[in-house]
């Protein structure tokens, strides 16, 4: 896959990524979203962003290392939101079922890009 469809693709991506949150927040549904959601949408976008170029720059220079990139930052990304997790609830006080459903939304489907990714590479590399 190209690099400017990749990032093309990510962008279309995170603006579909971010449409229901930002209907919840017009129509006044701010209970459905943890205080501070775009701060959380924020770092786990670029968090993805930082493994889609990672994987962008091994793939032009060593194309064999692409699947070890992509688990290396990968677990990166999952240590990092993790952490950020971690301050988050302790620092902010969110609803648990609130942040739980907000994290799990952004972390899941940015991760499922990630693979979509992934498979669309590798299928091309064949």
């Amino acid at each position: 896959m190209k690099k400017i469809t990749v990032y093309l693709r990510f962008v279309v991506f995170i603006l579909l990524l971010a449409a229901p949150p930002y209907v919840l927040q017009s129509i006044g549904k701010t209970a459905w979203l943890v205080p501070k959601f775009w701060a959380l949408f924020f770092l786990i976008t670029l968090f993805t962003f930082m493994v889609i170029a990672a994987l962008g720059v091994i793939q032009r220079i060593k194309p064999g290392l692409y699947a070890q990139t992509f688990l290396a930052t990968t677990v990166v990304k999952m240590l990092g939101c993790m952490a950020f997790a971690l301050v988050f609830v302790s620092k902010i006080h969110p609803d648990h079922g609130v942040f739980l459903a907000n994290f799990c939304y952004l972390y899941f489907l940015n991760t499922a890009f990630e693979v979509y990714v992934l498979l669309c590479n590798l299928r091309n590399q064949n």
